[in-house]
């Protein structure tokens, strides 16, 4: 019966999505709960995901049913799901704080949920954050805009950062071999794509690779797949990727990262990238089988 559960599951995500450009979000609404002045609560079937606006528009949680799939510690920059601007040799550390940890504006629409930052006065861009929810296959979209409040032409790139336990599996569809640095985390190859079975080090590790414009990880008996736009060679921001996967010193957690097109913007234009999050249950297996990397792949057509 669990079996058959799961495969149910699964054969309704692969059913649910068609790819579309980053910029074009199909028609959503949004059920959204205020829950104080400060969280705001979405809910699509089984999935809740909570965004706390007066704390860098930061994603909380993301749930099916009871179980939790973000990263609930406490200490700094290690929960929930952020965003930054790329390239990060721009700002270095620690993040922005206008756009990582300080109050967002929030204007509530029948289909959208918005957020907007402050505007940095190092970097000179303003952060919008859409939320929507795609009712008819049970996932999230977040729409996220950066807007050149300077007076100079500058070039940037749009990134989420989407941290985890350090636990279970992460795969992507990107040859093993083009995996930078080699050699630094143990990705395997399986019907090919990239996978690792998260493991514990002493020291801070991250690679970079160029995949096919989705990323997905399984713990705790849930499936999350990120689907965003496919970069091709040249779009990302220099000495940054498509996708990128950090894993913190000790068994703390991970941050599972993407990035859109490196965009050169005038003064007062803006772009927008688009991510959409799926979540469901799956058993975890010792490696991805064929059978969920043609329904991932199908989702993310």
């Amino acid at each position: 019966m669990k079996k058959t559960f799961v495969a149910i599951a699964l054969a309704a995500v692969c059913a649910s999505a068609s790819v579309h450009a980053a910029s074009a979000v199909e028609s959503q609404s949004v059920p959204y709960v205020k829950q104080d002045n400060q969280r705001y609560t979405l809910q699509t079937g089984d999935l809740t995901m909570v965004i706390d606006a007066a704390a860098g528009g930061k994603i909380l949680s993301l749930k099916y049913k009871d179980k939790e799939v973000i990263s609930q510690s406490k200490w700094p920059e290690t929960f929930g799901s952020t965003f930054w601007t790329s390239p990060q040799k721009e700002w270095n550390w620690p993040p922005v704080p206008e756009y990582d940890k300080q109050a967002y504006t929030v204007e509530e629409q029948g289909e959208a949920l918005l957020l907007t930052s402050g505007v940095s006065p190092r970097l000179g861009y303003r952060i919008g954050k859409s939320f929507a929810v795609d009712e008819k296959h049970h996932a999230f979209v977040i729409t996220y805009s950066i807007k050149n409040e300077g007076k100079e032409t500058r070039s940037v790139a749009p990134w989420e950062i989407t941290r985890v336990p350090n636990e279970g599996l992460i795969f992507f569809d990107a040859p093993t071999e083009g995996i930078t640095p080699a050699g630094l985390m143990p990705f395997k190859s399986e019907c090919g794509i990239s996978w690792y079975a998260t493991d514990v080090a002493n020291e801070n590790r991250k690679i970079n690779a160029d995949g096919k414009g989705w990323l997905a990880y399984i713990n705790n008996g849930l499936l999350l797949v990120k689907k965003f736009q496919d970069l091709k060679a040249g779009q990302p921001a220099p000495e940054e990727a498509e996708i990128q996967v950090y894993v913190n010193r000790g068994k703390s957690y991970i941050e599972l990262e993407s990035q859109g097109a490196y965009t050169s913007l005038k003064p007062g234009e803006s772009l927008q990238w688009s991510v959409k999050w799926y979540l469901l249950p799956y058993d975890q297996e010792a490696a991805p089988s064929k059978k969920l990397l043609k329904c991932v792949r199908k989702t993310v057509k």
